[in-house]
């Protein structure tokens, strides 16, 4: 029986990723729901209790080396508990928060993969304002309707914000080993909307895995995720065809403001931007 191993998916908002989980379960070798997971923060809850635990910390005082292996071996438990049912290779678990847990993640599954989507930050915003215009009765989950354009992406890029904490995050991973950067890969919107099969391809690849054809005007859909936790600001909808979406209208401020803020990002993923 095959142990099917996971596979993070991750990286900014509005960035494509439920896109590439639709095409990642066109894959006979990869299991796919498309949803976000709660595996991420449910983990990160079982650790923040089980610090606290005195009965643990005084295992760990008496065996340490043993009750920590414990520790792992229930770590590992859960995941596979989590997505043990699956016959595929692979389970796609897709979270934002996996970026900010990837010496975690390292350490329980030395051989993760994990897939990053990237955006042109730019877009991302556009994107949000193009689908607050849709919903402007309806407040943000963290209060940003009453704000201007510029305010708003102000806090959405801010460190804790919903583009800002990942984006650190992915800034943050320049420093990890070289041996764990071989273990990301980068998914960039643009070159998937634009090359799907050529994407797909590359990261089938990398997976080990051997190539399967689709057709990115024939592709099946499945339930699409819930959007009310997000309050209809974040829709994550799929479609049966693939069609680049039409440029979102960035006021010129902002738009100079990205590159000059985060300019280790464009130079990074698009180096074609900087003035």
């Amino acid at each position: 029986m095959t142990i099917p191993r996971l596979l993070y998916v991750t990286g900014l908002p509005r960035a494509g990723s439920t896109l590439l989980c639709q095409l990642l379960d066109l894959h006979p070798a990869i299991d796919s729901s498309g949803h976000s997971s709660p595996l991420c923060p449910l983990l990160m809850q079982l650790r923040y209790h089980w610090s606290d635990n005195e009965f643990l910390l005084a295992q760990l005082d008496a065996e340490f080396d043993r009750t920590y292996a414990r520790l792992l071996g229930a770590w590992r438990g859960f995941i596979h508990g989590w997505i043990g049912e699956s016959e595929c290779s692979w389970v796609v678990d897709k979270n934002r928060g996996w970026l900010s847990q990837i010496d975690t993640v390292q350490a329980v599954d030395p051989d993760f993969r994990m897939l990053v989507c990237i955006r042109e930050l730019g877009q991302i915003v556009g994107s949000i304002e193009a689908q607050h215009a849709k919903t402007r009765l309806l407040d943000f989950p963290d209060h940003l309707a009453h704000l201007s354009r510029y305010a708003r992406a102000d806090k959405l890029l801010a460190s804790d914000g919903l583009i800002g904490t990942p984006l650190k995050a992915i800034e943050a991973l320049q420093d990890v080993p070289a041996h764990w950067q071989q273990q990301l890969y980068y998914v960039i919107f643009e070159e998937l909307m634009q090359q799907p099969l050529e994407v797909m391809m590359n990261i089938h690849r990398w997976l080990d895995l051997k190539s399967e054809p689709f057709n990115p005007q024939q592709l099946p859909v499945k339930l699409h995720e819930s959007d009310s936790h997000y309050r209809y600001k974040y829709p994550h909808r799929t479609f049966t065809q693939i069609q680049p979406p039409a440029l979102h209208f960035v006021p010129p401020r902002i738009a100079q403001e990205l590159v000059v803020h985060f300019g280790d990002f464009y130079r990074t993923f698009y180096p074609g931007l900087l003035p």
